[in-house]
């Protein structure tokens, strides 16, 4: 790849990142402008950098948006600084002092929450009220500006709510997506008989999990937000239905890395296998109408029917009738796969094992 390639391709990364981060942006400017303009104009303090600063890391662009992640946040920051200003209070400011208050901070957080995040949050706020000069106001002004920073963030989960929707859709035909490239690959390697792109398809779904784990940190945050927030309250249902669809493709996507490593390992013989390339190029193709249904929850029936075709089919003897029996375990590798599946179209476990042929 020459070197305008890498830069073209790390501009399109980048305009990616740029258009599906645009409601995060849009929420956390305007919590944080008027988180600091009711601490300013309301309240009247000088200078209230800690409420801007406590909106927008309480938010930030993590997938998980939940409520209970932002209170989270917002209860370690809010620590950080009241237990500063406290010892600002007692034994004044100096180099000993912020020691004393980080190592401190530090040890409350770790003993209040097991999350490493929180406890940093904390020591953050509590290095800007030890070190930065304190506004004019009295004491604890800045913790009425974290309290203040805290609640315009709460509130904006709720108020101008990021699209949990869009998001976990998102992340979940960027699995489905994966699962038709590995497959593809796979299909490949076996009409061509190569172990080097059996190899490749199996690197490629051993990195499958890190989409897994998006696409479920997003539908748990999207549920949360769905059910505080009445303006995006109307996803819920297709939320839920990706969650059953989540489930049947987590246990789909282990089955997956199976697969791909009973391939590599059948052709290090060399030996092109068009059968059973054909078989796994089939079910990639039924992956689309899955894709479809995330967003068109009518294309749910679809995609279980070309499912349960291929289902009735899998039989290893009748594919491979003079096949050894290590091209008709490739076969059998795909049985559980696709019970996954038909368990992500809606499609009960016994009725998707009721499918597949007689052992």
């Amino acid at each position: 790849m020459s070197a305008w390639s890498r830069v073209a391709a790390r501009l399109s990364a980048g305009s990616i990142r740029v258009r599906d981060s645009l409601p995060a942006i849009l929420q956390i400017t305007v919590t944080a402008v008027a988180a600091y303009a009711f601490a300013s104009l309301v309240l009247g303090h000088a200078q209230p950098l800690i409420a801007a600063i406590v909106a927008i890391t309480a938010l930030g662009f993590v997938r998980d948006a939940r409520p209970v992640r932002v209170l989270e946040t917002v209860v370690a920051m809010t620590l950080g600084i009241v237990l500063a200003e406290v010892l600002l209070i007692v034994f004044g400011a100096g180099i000993w002092q912020y020691a004393v208050a980080l190592a401190l901070t530090l040890a409350l957080a770790r003993l209040v929450s097991a999350n490493a995040a929180f406890a940093i949050a904390a020591a953050v706020q509590c290095s800007l009220v030890m070190l930065v000069p304190a506004p004019a106001g009295g004491p604890f002004v800045r913790t009425i500006d974290a309290v203040v920073g805290g609640a315009f963030a709460l509130a904006a989960t709720a108020i101008i709510p990021r699209d949990p929707y869009r998001a976990a859709t998102r992340e979940g035909r960027r699995l489905i997506d994966e699962h038709v490239a590995v497959l593809g690959e796979l299909a490949e390697a076996l009409r061509s008989g190569s172990t080097d792109a059996a190899g490749r398809a199996l690197s490629r779904a051993r990195a499958t999990q890190p989409l897994v784990e998006a696409w479920m940190a997003s539908v748990d945050s999207g549920l949360a937000i769905a059910r505080v927030s009445p303006i995006v309250h109307r996803a819920k249902f297709d939320l839920e239905r990706q969650r059953v669809m989540l489930g049947g493709l987590d246990l789909a996507t282990r089955n997956l890395r199976i697969i791909a490593r009973r391939i590599e390992w059948v052709l290090r013989d060399g030996r092109a296998r068009p059968e059973v390339a054909d078989v796994h190029a089939r079910v990639a193709v039924a992956l689309g109408p899955l894709a479809d249904s995330m967003r068109d929850v009518s294309a749910q029936p679809v995609a279980r029917q070309a499912f349960a075709e291929i289902a009735r089919h899998l039989d290893p003897v009748a594919i491979l009738p003079d096949g050894p029996v290590g091209d008709r375990n490739t076969i059998t590798a795909l049985r559980p796969y696709l019970v996954d599946l038909l368990t992500a179209t809606g499609l009960d476990l016994d009725g998707a094992r009721e499918l597949l042929p007689a052992d």
